[in-house]
């Protein structure tokens, strides 16, 4: 077999490309899952493992680097609001709940007709900016539940640049398995001895009807459509443009499903809601992976972690190096966002950039409502104009 034939998309592969390309998303998972873990007083079991297990549901279900990531308005909103783990745990089985039913009936797969390509790369513009505003954050203003913000902040904005550049520069020669080898054994160094071996407990969650309204109004409201048009819409999109064929598995239903039983597991023991995400797919593989066998091994390894040190993550995860994580997702963001380039025409770029500059400033919700009556209007005046007059007597 050829070296090219062996890199074709799709299948279970387990080699060095594939194990690069499986921690090219670490950006967005560190972050969200400290500050839940260190802020939130979630259990780092309990945060790892619904991540784990979905990783492991889409390398068996699709076969490609289907991504796993924090619900990301869900963790903002969880983690600001220092909202308990009672709280969180009934938003992610309201979630799971929905986009379980909304997955199985076909509805979501009949929704994503109404959007097309420009609407979908708007919202993957968004998703591509706001990768680049948490980078920015997490070196320019530091998150209070990470250790490593000692020195000037220009020091670790700079040490992010230079990040960055090097991913760019050598996404597929394994630089990403490289920086996150260098920022596990830095962790590790800077806990040592202290590092606490063996699972944390799992809760169970006590649910009540005032903590299931405070979840559905406060998270998962906010939520839904980022998750349904990043998740389920964007993110089958880009297995189509990366995979082509290969990608026949990777629709928004089955999308819906798999994050919906995840966050059934993870509301269960109080975890840290999970759904898909185009710009992980992104991540994954512009740093190597091709096949399943990038969530295989991320997915084990998360499952593996979270049993085997799980009551130290706390410590280990508040002191990974923050520049390492900031400049992986800087990369993804800007590759993430290169998917415009397909556009044609002005009417397609117009509409694509507005919905991202609303997503980013006011919200994905607005945004969609925006680009979707800039679409559809137009096109059903022009059918009513062209009509004859007779039809319409």
């Amino acid at each position: 077999m050829t070296v090219e034939a062996s890199r074709r998309p799709g299948g279970i592969r387990l080699d060095r490309h594939e194990l690069a390309g499986a921690v090219g998303d670490v950006g967005v998972l560190v972050p969200i899952a400290t500050a839940l873990i260190v802020g939130n007083h979630l259990a780092p079991t309990a945060v790892l493992l619904p991540a784990g297990v979905l990783y492991l549901i889409a390398a068996a279900a699709y076969r490609l680097p289907v991504p796993v990531q924090p619900l990301k308005a869900f963790g903002a909103v969880a983690i600001a609001k220092g909202l308990g783990s009672d709280v969180i745990a009934a938003g992610a089985l309201l979630m799971g709940v929905v986009f379980l039913a909304l997955g199985r009936a076909g509805l979501i797969d009949l929704a994503a007709r109404a959007f097309p390509r420009p609407l979908i790369r708007g919202v993957q513009l968004t998703v591509g900016l706001l990768f680049l505003t948490i980078a920015w954050g997490l070196v320019h203003d530091p998150p209070s539940s990470f250790a490593d913000h000692a020195g000037d902040t220009g020091t670790l904005v700079w040490l992010g640049l230079a990040t960055a550049l090097v991913a760019l520069t050598f996404r597929r020669r394994l630089v990403s398995l490289l920086l996150v080898g260098a920022g596990v054994t830095i962790a590790v160094a800077r806990v040592g001895a202290e590092l606490k071996l063996g699972p944390s407990p799992l809760p169970v969650p006590s649910l009540h009807p005032a903590t299931l309204w405070t979840a559905f109004v406060m998270l998962v409201i906010p939520q839904l459509p980022l998750t349904f048009a990043n998740s389920c819409i964007a993110t089958s999109d880009a297995a189509r443009s990366y995979f082509g064929e290969a990608a026949r598995r990777v629709r928004p239903g089955r999308l819906a499903t798999s994050l919906g039983v995840a966050n059934l597991l993870s509301g269960a023991i109080a975890g840290m809601p999970v759904c898909h995400g185009a710009g992980g797919m992104t991540a994954h593989r512009a740093f190597g992976a091709r096949t399943g066998g990038a969530p295989l091994a991320m997915g084990s390894a998360l499952v593996v972690v979270a049993f085997s040190v799980g009551a130290g993550l706390t410590a280990l995860l508040a002191t990974f190096p923050l520049p390492i994580l900031a400049g992986m997702l800087t990369a993804a963001g800007l590759l993430h966002i290169a998917l415009l380039r397909d556009l044609a025409g002005s009417r397609a770029w117009c509409i694509a950039l507005l919905i991202g500059i609303v997503g980013i400033v006011v919200n994905l919700a607005v945004a969609l409502a925006v680009g979707l009556a800039l679409w559809w209007v137009p096109s059903a005046v022009g059918r009513l104009r062209r009509r004859p007059a007779n039809a319409v007597a």
